[in-house]
């Protein structure tokens, strides 16, 4: 039965760390909607030349192209036993237009669709955020508090010196809570409502977290 599964949860909840764990746990692809948009802009297809239009003059990518660009990746060979999907839906419209998407990509095959929410107290996220650093060499992430590097301030990987994000902020933070709770969070009703929400306590060291994880997606 092909899987579909899509993440939500505040910024800095660990999606992220679980969803990339959990692509290569179930050999699925795990689709950050982020960069799939920055990828096509970058690679200059039709469809990201027409977004990057829209970025380049400071205005939001309109959601019929964001959804075609979503609906196209998820038709690919690689996607035919199942997904990852981080990053979208990001509201209620986005929900209605992914299910009409994974209607007319399935067909009558028989699916497994979750929605699967991180619970977390927005206290510990705002620790996390102003913690957070990352290596601008090979990309990988850190918390000084609870993944620290082993040299201080500097990538396990490649040794390059760490940076922070200008906007991991407390004021920033609290700001994205703020709108991620009033625009995203009514996610969490609509998927309930559908049947197909399983929520996970997303407090708690990074496997504890992925055992309960685990669970959930059987």
């Amino acid at each position: 039965m092909k899987k579909e599964l899509i993440f939500l949860g505040p910024p800095a909840c660990g999606k992220g760390t679980q969803t990339n764990r959990l692509a290569e746990f179930l050999n699925f692809p795990h689709i950050d909607t982020g960069s799939l948009l920055r990828n096509e802009m970058k690679n200059g297809t039709e469809a990201g030349k027409e977004a990057k239009n829209y970025v380049d003059k400071g205005q939001l990518v309109p959601a019929e192209l964001v959804a075609k660009i979503i609906k196209n990746r998820l038709a690919q060979d690689d996607c035919k036993n199942g997904y990852i999907l981080d990053g979208y839906p990001r509201s209620v419209e986005q929900a209605d237009i992914l299910e009409v998407i994974n209607k007319e990509i399935d067909a009558d095959e028989t699916t497994d669709f979750k929605a699967i929410y991180f619970d977390i107290d927005t206290n510990l996220l705002v620790e996390r955020i102003v913690n957070r650093r990352s290596c601008p060499v090979c990309g990988a992430i850190y918390n000084l508090l609870s993944i620290p590097p082993k040299v201080e301030n500097h990538c396990d990987n490649d040794g390059a010196e760490l940076t922070q994000r200008k906007d991991d902020t407390r004021e920033v933070a609290q700001a994205r809570f703020d709108t991620y709770f009033k625009e995203t969070a009514p996610l969490i009703n609509y998927y309930k409502d559908k049947g197909v929400l399983k929520t996970i306590d997303a407090n708690g060291t990074i496997d504890e977290v992925w055992d309960r994880l685990l669970k959930v997606i059987e």
